[in-house]
């Protein structure tokens, strides 16, 4: 199948899913600072502070998130950064940073289940709240239904319309969470708030710093799928450092407060018990400006996928919509309701890709010279790794010490693991075969054939 012509492309919001995204459509810092915000301004940052607050005093969970939040800026700044030097999405990415072009399928198919699965759940508490401010004269189904077809439509827009919508979500998200905040703390002195013992049970700080990066700790592996807009690596430290400072140091530790006023960890409940409005309003703004990401980087992965396994190119927004579709009908179905076990394993395989990418990317830098020699005329290199199997066993290696080591913060270790696993094992297999770098059968890329 030929390429796309360049206004079809735009019209469909194809999103150069398969190639590098050109100078001259790459955007100012503020469009994906917006973005970032609107995936760290998300209701799993109450959850996670709720709980840190609830099992830890105010600066133990001070510090707790000073750690998880500073393992987050570093590997979503050399992850993104990556990607805006490139100008590829995270699936493309990996083909030629330690993962072969079948590894980046097996990659690309966790991360549209895992993005799909969380659309439809996140999807299903947004259709319920709107249910409930409805007093039961709109159905569950049809309030889904509307939900998700919202946010597929600005999802299946492109990067543009994600940006437009986020710029204005997110700074009315962040006031009514700011009012709401204000309601419940006002009658409370916060000098006694922040002096005052956890109220629950004790919890370490190594763990609530593993909850802080474990968290959004699959947004900075898949930054590349924005930070690839970026014009150069400042405006990707930028926007990142801006939007984990807010949905961390903001959102984060405001949750830590309201735990201790209210002396519980369900935050979210005395959120949405200051007024019905208030509470629906936060549930629907933060669907609407995180949903819309969920599904954008499910999409892009799905279009790598579908190019590597049946050698086709499937425009972006064509997949949007059809992804849209499924996570609506799980949400409807209710089955996403009994698969949350599966879907903390798969956060649990998603961080030691990251651990191999910038082992092999900024260590090793294997396919840095083909990288850039193809940059600078916009394509990609002829050929890449059909497989990688050195960087996959990396990947199950910390898969597993995520998964089994219980010991400090799980996604360091995960990240840790997989990248020295890779950059060891790569080194001595380049020393035996006596060469300065190691590369395993190569072929042409798909993307070259098409």
């Amino acid at each position: 199948m030929s390429d796309l012509s360049t206004s079809a492309r735009e019209l469909l919001a194809d999103d150069f899913a398969l190639e590098r995204v050109p100078i001259t459509n790459r955007k100012p810092m503020s469009d994906i600072l917006w973005i970032e915000l609107g995936i760290v301004t998300a209701m799993s940052e109450f959850v996670i502070g709720s709980a840190l607050g609830y099992g830890m005093t105010f600066w133990q969970a001070f510090a707790a998130t000073c750690l998880g939040t500073a393992l987050l800026l570093i590997v979503s700044v050399l992850i993104g950064v990556a990607g805006a030097w490139e100008g590829l999405p995270s699936g493309m990415l990996s083909r030629w940073s330690g993962l072969g072009r079948y590894g980046s399928c097996l990659i690309s198919l966790v991360i549209v289940i895992g993005c799909t699965a969380w659309f439809g759940v996140q999807n299903s508490i947004c259709a319920e709240a709107i249910r409930r401010s409805m007093h039961g004269r709109l159905s569950f189904p049809a309030a889904a239904a509307v939900s998700g077809v919202l946010v597929t439509a600005i999802a299946t827009l492109g990067v543009r319309w994600i940006s437009k919508t986020a710029s204005v979500v997110v700074p009315v998200f962040l006031v009514m969470v700011a009012y709401g905040t204000y309601r419940i703390l006002a009658s409370a002195s916060l000098t006694g708030i922040v002096l005052t013992p956890a109220p629950g049970p004790h919890l370490g700080i190594l763990t609530g710093a593993s909850m802080v990066a474990g968290g959004l700790m699959i947004g900075a592996i898949v930054a590349p799928d924005f930070t690839r807009y970026c014009r150069n690596e400042a405006d990707v430290f930028w926007a990142m450092l801006i939007s984990l400072l807010v949905g961390e140091f903001g959102l984060g530790l405001a949750s830590v407060l309201l735990s201790h006023a209210a002396r519980t960890s369900d935050v979210i409940a005395i959120i949405f018990g200051v007024a019905g409005w208030l509470g629906l309003a936060v549930v629907v703004l933060a669907t609407l400006k995180l949903n819309d990401v969920n599904l954008y980087s499910s999409s892009l992965h799905l279009a790598n996928l579908i190019q590597v396994v049946f050698g086709r190119r499937v425009n972006r927004g064509i997949l949007t919509v059809s992804l849209g579709s499924v996570g609506v009908l799980f949400s409807i179905l209710g089955i996403l309701d009994h698969i949350v076990g599966f879907l903390l394993i798969l956060g649990v395989t998603v961080p030691p890709i990251g651990g191999v990418i910038i082992a092999d990317y900024f260590l090793l830098r294997r396919d840095r010279s083909a990288l850039t020699a193809s940059r600078s005329s916009m394509t990609l290199p002829a050929q890449c790794e059909t497989v990688n199997p050195v960087g996959l066993a990396a990947w199950l290696a910390g898969f597993l010490a995520g998964y089994f080591l219980h010991w400090g913060i799980a996604a360091l270790n995960s990240i840790l693991v997989a990248g020295a696993f890779h950059f060891a094992l790569m080194r001595i297999l380049a020393v035996l075969a006596k060469r300065p770098v190691k590369h395993f059968r190569m072929a042409p890329s798909v993307t070259s054939q098409l």
